[in-house]
């Protein structure tokens, strides 16, 4: 059993440590690939995610507002589910659909449709239940990989008329891009610990841009309450970290306006019922250094409901 903690914590270790470098912060398909907490389900679950994001970009070069700094708000309602096969598979799937909304002293905007849909794959590495003296003792760890598909539309004319803005005004990324992805959970009687890491892996798209790869990881700490033997509320808090290299224009080109680095604080609360679970999380920045400092990111919130079936 030790072994198994001993090896989790290695793996989650050496994917951290996959890239030091500077997020493609927030808002169309590059958007954050936040899991947090599951919904418990033993075959499949389908649900809805709604999250909420801001982003303030083309400020000064110290970072202060200018005549045409933009106040940008991401939202997007997520259908989202997941599919246990036999013992070993489980498979994620999220189809988003994205507002976008930009106001400034130079004009607003507004940009509503279909994101991009991505696919996870997972595999169960272990699966351990046991006892410490006589409490319960129960951890698993799934590895995995996935791909995201460029359903959202992408218009190259919104790079080439703001230079010095973040390539974040998109409804989706217009490149076929890939993740690899980690979840270790560990819990001790009604205490227990939640990872999850992911290294997005970009390609460049047609119009010869490509987004800087980018890592996400989360810690979360809960607590499970059971309420009459029917209701389990898990109140839990954390932190959340992102970063992502520089994108790339025409194969060879730093973008000098891109990557950077987010930690946020988490605090959210999950319910689980029998045929419904859902829960809510609110993500703090701290900390942060985004687009060489030509944008500012706020704090975040997330709500999702499921139907397990």
């Amino acid at each position: 059993m030790m072994n198994k903690i001993i090896i989790a914590t290695l793996i989650l270790l050496m994917t951290s440590l996959t890239v030091v470098k500077a997020c493609d912060i927030c808002g169309c398909g590059v958007g954050s690939y936040y899991l947090g907490i599951l919904p418990e389900y033993n075959k499949r679950f389908l649900g809805m995610r709604y999250q909420y994001k801001n982003l303030n970009t083309h400020l000064g070069p110290y970072g202060e507002r200018t005549p045409i700094t933009a106040d940008e708000t991401y939202q997007s309602a997520e259908l989202w589910g997941g599919w246990n096969i036999g013992t070993k598979f489980r498979v994620l799937a999220f189809v988003p659909y994205n507002f976008n909304e930009r106001k400034a002293q130079t004009g607003n905007g507004s940009k509503n449709g279909l994101g991009d849909i991505a696919l996870m794959g997972y595999y169960k590495v272990f699966d351990h239940k046991g006892t410490v003296g006589e409490r319960l003792l129960v951890q698993s760890l799934w590895i995995g990989g996935g791909i995201k598909v460029p359903t959202g539309k992408y218009e190259p004319a919104e790079r080439t008329a703001v230079q010095e803005s973040p390539n974040n005004f998109q409804l989706g990324t217009a490149s076929t891009d890939f993740t690899l992805n980690a979840a270790y959970d560990i819990r001790y009687n009604d205490v227990g610990l939640n990872a999850n890491v992911n290294y997005k892996i970009n390609t460049e798209n047609k119009y010869e841009y490509r987004y800087g790869n980018k890592f996400t990881a989360n810690l979360l700490a809960y607590y499970k309450i059971r309420i009459a033997k029917a209701i389990t509320v898990a109140p839990n808090a954390g932190v959340l970290y992102e970063t992502a290299q520089k994108d790339i224009e025409s194969g060879k080109y730093d973008v000098d306006v891109s990557g950077g680095y987010s930690l946020s604080a988490v605090a959210g609360i999950e319910v689980g019922m029998k045929g419904l679970s859902f829960g809510a999380n609110y993500q703090n920045v701290r900390s942060q250094d985004l687009a060489g400092g030509r944008a500012y990111a706020g704090n975040r919130l997330m709500v999702h409901m499921s139907l397990p079936f």
